[in-house]
C-alpha cells in the first residue's frame, strides 16, 4: 500500500468521500431521512498544510482504498479548544478493511498534527460505527465533551487524545 498526501478535492478523494457519505447515510438512516450523509462543512483549504493534511492510501493497482485527514481547530462556539486538530473522513473501502490501513493513516495524521504544533487530536463519530469506536479507543482516544456540527445528536460520540 502506498499512502500519500492528496488534496481533499482531488478526484480520488472525492470518490472516497462520496463512498463514505453513502455509508453514513445507510448507517444513520433513522436520523438522516434525506440520505445526505455528514453535512459538516468541509473544503480543500481546511486540509492544506500546515493547517491540515489529507491522505489517501492506494493499493498495488493504484486504486484509492482508504482516506483520512486532519484540520486545525481552535476555541470556538462549536466546542473546540485552542490547539485542536480534528480528524475527518477516515474511511477504508470494504475490500481493503482488516489490513491495518486506518491505523496507519491515523498514526501518520497524529504525527503530522503534532509536528504542526497541535496539542490534541479530536474526532466525532457515532453509535452506528462500532469499528471506528474500536479503532479510536484502542489507539488511546477517550470520550470527551461533545463538539462540532453533530454535538446535539444523541448518536454523536466525541473522543480526544493528547498529542
Amino acid at each position: 500500500m502506498n499512502i500519500r498526501p492528496t488534496s481533499f478535492d482531488h478526484p480520488d478523494a472525492v470518490k472516497l468521500n462520496d463512498a463514505v457519505q453513502l455509508e453514513y447515510a445507510k448507517r444513520y438512516a433513522d436520523e438522516d431521512e434525506d440520505g445526505e450523509g455528514d453535512l459538516t462543512p468541509l473544503d480543500a483549504t481546511m486540509f492544506a498544510p500546515p493547517r491540515g493534511l489529507y491522505l489517501l492510501a492506494y493499493d498495488s493497482s493504484d486504486t484509492p482504498v482508504a482516506s483520512g485527514g486532519w484540520r486545525t481547530q481552535d476555541e470556538n462556539g462549536e466546542g473546540y479548544s485552542d490547539g485542536d486538530a480534528e480528524l475527518k473522513r477516515m474511511y477504508v473501502t470494504p475490500g481493503a478493511r482488516g489490513l491495518g490501513l486506518a491505523r496507519r493513516i491515523l498514526a501518520l495524521l497524529e504525527s503530522d498534527a503534532r509536528t504542526a504544533g497541535r496539542t490534541r487530536m479530536v474526532l466525532e463519530t457515532g453509535t452506528a460505527q462500532p469499528e471506528a469506536i474500536a479503532l479510536y479507543t484502542s489507539s488511546g482516544y477517550e470520550p470527551c465533551p461533545k463538539f462540532g456540527y453533530y454535538r446535539a445528536y444523541d448518536s454523536s460520540l466525541c473522543y480526544a487524545k493528547p498529542l
